[in-house]
């Protein structure tokens, strides 16, 4: 089991290589082969807007991404946990092994992930959210919402936020897609 999953992960190391280069011609050709491999890897869901190459999968298994998603660089999606067995040797009661809580991270269809944010194990994200740069997200997150902070919190809805960046007078059209 523990060869097997050497052997995904190179070859995801090494193909992935290759598969950013072309992100530096045509990022949708991309987004197009990153997505391929990311599935055959064993990520589930749709298909998302884009994932930056430097993005961090624990566990592809047990992680499932929306349609129409983007995750920025640096984004950690961690499906796993061992403090506890640090905590257990901390009050006297180390255990024989290792102890995991190991649990499965879901991000809906719409979401935007900032740069740097990690996904803690166990977090649903529901549609249409927005996470800030930097944050820390566990638990659930409701639909139509935007989240920022270390742990995040919702500070408003998704109307609000379209109204409030509606205002400013520095808003600009980058793409159509």
């Amino acid at each position: 089991m523990k060869l097997k999953r050497f052997i995904k992960k190179t070859v995801y190391t090494i193909l992935k290589w290759f598969i950013v280069k072309v992100a530096y011609i045509d990022s949708r050709i991309y987004m197009k082969l990153y997505y391929k491999l990311l599935k055959n890897s064993g990520l589930r869901g749709g298909v998302p807007r884009f994932v930056a190459a430097s993005v961090k999968f624990d566990t592809f298994e047990l992680i499932e991404i929306g349609e129409r998603t983007t995750i920025s660089s640096n984004t950690i999606l961690l499906t796993h946990d061992y403090s506890f067995t640090n905590a257990l040797r901390a009050v006297g009661e180390p255990s024989k092994t290792d102890i995991g809580i190991i649990k499965p991270i879901k991000i809906g269809n719409n979401c935007f992930i900032g740069m740097n944010v990690v996904v803690l194990p166990g977090t649903i994200v529901e549609d249409n959210v927005l996470v800030g740069a930097g944050s820390v997200i566990r638990g659930r997150l409701e639909s139509d919402s935007v989240y920022i902070g270390n742990p995040a919190k919702r500070i408003m809805s998704m109307e609000e936020y379209v109204e409030k960046i509606k205002t400013r007078d520095n808003l600009y059209k980058i793409d159509k897609r």
